[in-house]
């Protein structure tokens, strides 16, 4: 079974004038199908979202693109480990 194309967020002008990108992050990883990843194209190495998408589940590459931009895959953990866990009881 072959994993979706990863999603692309490129904040890069959104950065660059002053914008948040963070609710826009957010709002992608959700969308994202079972197993997607996310690649996303930044201004600045953004090692603050590191953490923030690693308590979600997801593993991260990075690398400098050139001109200070970052490009950063985020990858999710697989996704039998979430079948494995037990819901809450009722």
């Amino acid at each position: 079974m072959n994993s979706p194309s990863p999603v692309t967020l490129d904040l890069r002008e959104l950065l660059k004038s002053g914008g948040e990108p963070f609710s826009e992050i957010m709002q992608t990883v959700a969308s994202l199908a079972p197993g997607q990843s996310l690649r996303l194209l930044a201004i600045f190495k953004p090692a603050p979202l590191f953490a923030v998408l690693a308590n979600r589940g997801f593993s991260h590459t990075e690398r400098e693109i050139g001109g200070g931009d970052w490009e950063v895959i985020f990858t999710p953990a697989d996704a039998s480990a979430e079948s494995t866990t037990p819901g809450p009881s009722l």
